[in-house]
């Protein structure tokens, strides 16, 4: 009687479907979410190769969420931290609010060069030393397991930008606060909060006179169709971060096996999730153009040198100074 009660009781933990239960031999069900509703969408095309190579392996079954349980990256974080997602994908941004303020390293305008430079750099030794500090300032609740992207951010207006006179008095949909709006206020640009489900509106009625994204994102939304969006500078200021999290006691309780398995899907999601991106931008950029939008480049050579000083400063006051010093000669 008692192997027959010991039996029962062990049969109903394992049906709990608890998500961080590792210790068993039974598939470890995985909640991985982001914000992003469009299915196309590369996150989306990481998310779902995450699950394929990580269900192959017959160790886990990965549950994806685009958007369902969360559009607000706070919530998903929130939700990571309370045990309701195991995997989130969220930008840096969130972190400065909860006194991560290192992140904010890869925030800053005009740090990398190009793609190639940026992945030397996030998949390197700066990467991982951000990684660290994340892990530690977060009171070990997750940890960064790989750095994804959301493209090369690009201004796009009523009127092209060719130099930095061209932007002053300029409202532009973008962060008002931390280093990205500061370095929008340098150059004599009025940084405007307008959330991204209203930003087609406020382009429409001349709430904004621009804003500023990746081809990826902004062009499916047809802002680029808009009266203040049609003309798109490619400025190229900001080749984007974003965070891959997992709760780390999920990550704790994985057995060897497990964590090895865990890790190739990791490494093979995260070259989808890249190379969905890097295919979508000349994708996209093409699309504006038929659809009328006007493309122009110029020499960032201005806007990059206006940048320096703010890089200079931020590192300055939060102990990276090696770390920028590591980026910028890794060009």
């Amino acid at each position: 009687m008692k192997k027959y009660l010991a039996l029962l009781i062990a049969t109903a933990l394992v049906g709990c479907g608890e998500s961080s239960d590792t210790t068993s031999n039974s598939t470890v069900h995985l909640v991985a979410a982001h914000n992003q509703t469009n299915v196309t969408s590369p996150y989306q095309s990481g998310m779902l190769k995450l699950k394929e190579v990580a269900d192959q392996s017959g160790l886990f079954d990965v549950e994806v969420h685009a958007g369902t349980i969360g559009t607000n990256e706070n919530e998903l974080v929130e939700k990571l931290v309370l045990g309701g997602a195991d995997i989130v994908l969220v930008s840096p941004g969130f972190m400065t609010s909860s006194g991560i303020d290192e992140v904010d390293l890869f925030s800053l305008l005009y740090l990398f060069d190009d793609y190639s430079h940026w992945e030397k750099v996030v998949d390197g030794e700066v990467g991982k030393n951000i990684a660290d500090i994340i892990f530690t300032k977060s009171g070990e609740k997750y940890r960064v397991a790989a750095y994804w992207t959301a493209g090369v951010r690009h201004w796009y207006g009523k009127s092209p930008i060719n130099s930095l006179a061209d932007v002053k008095g300029l409202k532009i949909r973008t962060q008002t606060s931390g280093v990205v709006s500061q370095y929008w206020k340098d150059i004599g640009a009025v940084p405007t909060s307008v959330a991204w489900a209203e930003l087609y509106q406020a382009l429409s009625s001349n709430v904004v006179d621009g804003a500023e994204n990746a081809y990826p994102y902004f062009i499916p939304m047809e802002h680029h169709k808009t009266s203040n969006g049609k003309y798109i500078s490619e400025t190229g200021h900001d080749y984007t971060t974003r965070l891959l999290l997992v709760r780390n006691s999920v990550w704790e309780n994985f057995t060897d096996t497990q964590r090895s398995a865990f890790e190739n899907a990791v490494k093979e999601a995260t070259t989808a999730e890249r190379q969905a991106l890097y295919d979508q931008e000349s994708e996209f950029k093409q699309k504006a153009i038929d659809d009328g939008a006007i493309v122009n480049t110029l020499d960032r050579t201005p806007f990059m040198e206006k940048a320096y000083s703010i890089q200079d400063k931020w590192a300055e006051k939060v102990g990276l100074t090696d770390e920028l010093a590591s980026i910028r000669q890794s060009k």
